[in-house]
């Protein structure tokens, strides 16, 4: 039946009363997409879907973010029909690589899981990513699910709705929907994602500024000491990736004997964990934008580094080409 009276009669209405949720929609698309360009263009379609839909939203079945997120989650689930998931190199199947001297290959056009900026996902969304629902890990993880699944998992988990809520959304059984997050839950544990809160501390804010002095003093002791025994280093595009502290250190010695010594580290932040983009000195004098890098860091120590040389990613965080 048509809906109660909304106040959403002029565009200007539907503006001023959806923009709010513009945010966390756009955490929310992708956490589904794994993509910043894409999480945003669900986010206008989503908007359009709603606007066109205004007079059978009905404010007494739902609220008006709950409605957005139903729109949003079938406008997401719509889109990965026809798109593959968004993978990293850890995650294509084949183990790591046991030279780190080897040839770098490049993983063609294979579509990479991309980390978006916080700045992009403030409040409402701080919360998510205090709680670390966001975390590249996670959303590389969720990537290995079935789409639905995938629905489920985030509606479930992440926004907390009952079961019931979840079925109305995206239609389904009560049932099936705890099956479906039965399986994804399964799927994370398989792939060692736990559920446990990520918070920053003082101490992990130390362990990245000593990462940033070790780096530009091409101090291979120094990066060493703050290296968990199984550490992962990935590098989109290229599907080389290494695992454990003498392959990470073996390929930062490459990079300072092939690339040189003379770096600038610029802090930035993604996904809720601590980034880097990492400047190489060019022989003009300039430093050269060279890698993204976005870190998890556990007990102190550096855990999965993930070092993007993707300019769409350079374009995402709207980092400089040079610095002077």
């Amino acid at each position: 039946m048509p809906g109660v009276d909304t106040g959403i009669d002029t565009e200007a209405d539907f503006a001023a009363r959806t923009d709010r949720y513009r945010r966390e929609l756009l955490a929310h698309c992708y956490r589904m997409l794994g993509s910043v360009q894409d999480a945003e263009d669900l986010v206008q379609e989503t908007l359009l879907r709603a606007w066109r839909a205004r007079d059978s939203y009905d404010g007494s079945r739902a609220g008006l973010r709950t409605w957005l997120y139903r729109i949003a989650t079938n406008a997401c689930l719509t889109a990965l029909e026809q798109r593959g998931r968004r993978p990293m190199p850890s995650g294509l199947g084949h183990a790591p690589g046991d030279d780190p001297r080897e040839a770098l290959v490049h993983g063609g056009e294979i579509p990479w899981l991309q980390p978006i900026p916080d700045s992009m996902i403030a409040d409402p969304s701080a919360t998510a990513l205090a709680q670390g629902s966001l975390r590249l890990a996670l959303v590389a993880a969720m990537q290995q699910l079935p789409a639905r699944q995938r629905a489920v998992l985030v509606l479930r988990e992440v926004l907390d709705w009952p079961a019931a809520q979840v079925a109305q959304a995206l239609e389904m059984t009560p049932a099936a929907v705890n099956s479906a997050l039965q399986r994804a839950r399964k799927t994370l544990h398989q792939n060692g994602i736990s559920e446990d809160e990520v918070t920053e501390s003082a101490d992990q804010r130390g362990v990245i500024d000593n990462y940033i002095t070790a780096f530009r003093n091409a101090d291979l002791a120094a990066l060493e000491k703050l290296l968990a025994d199984d550490v992962i280093m990935e590098m989109p595009p290229m599907l080389n990736w290494y695992a454990g502290r003498a392959a990470y250190v073996g390929f930062m010695a490459r990079v300072f004997d092939t690339r040189g010594t003379d770096w600038q580290l610029v802090p930035h932040r993604a996904n809720g964990q601590p980034a880097l983009a990492a400047y190489l000195r060019h022989t003009n004098g300039d430093y050269i934008l060279h890698t993204f890098q976005v870190l998890t860091l556990r007990d102190g120590l550096i855990t999965h580094l993930i070092a993007y040389q993707d300019e769409e990613v350079f374009r995402t965080f709207a980092l400089p080409h040079r610095l002077p």
